[in-house]
């Protein structure tokens, strides 16, 4: 079973930059399409980025421009770089695949953008 542990969260001002890691096991990484997620406090989780095995990616319109999702096959990692952050980017973030059937989710990190 694959297991999803994701870091790089903190607390930043509006306009910083931070890079979330999302550390996968197993080897099936690899061949899946995978995404990021955020909830925000009182809001349903929502897609963030994905990007396929093969590296093509997508962007909700809320962060297109500003983020980027990368990965490396060879260290089962994903990444989000997150650039000219608003509060309105405030919120856990979580990886996962790319849409169902979903791997048991992490516990994300929190991702805090002040004003």
């Amino acid at each position: 079973q694959v297991q999803l542990v994701e870091s790089g969260g903190d607390l930043v001002s509006a306009g910083g930059s931070l890079r979330l890691s999302c550390a996968a096991s197993g080897r099936a990484f690899s061949f899946v399409a995978m995404a990021w997620y955020r909830q925000a406090p009182g809001k349903q989780r929502e897609l963030v980025a994905a990007i396929t095995s093969g590296g093509s990616t997508n962007y909700a319109d809320s962060v297109k421009g500003r983020f980027t999702i990368s990965r490396d096959n060879a260290k089962n990692t994903m990444y989000l770089q997150m650039n000219s952050l608003k509060p309105e980017d405030t919120g856990v973030y979580f990886c996962n695949r790319h849409g169902p059937p979903f791997y048991p989710w992490g516990r994300g990190t929190q991702v805090t953008v002040s004003s």
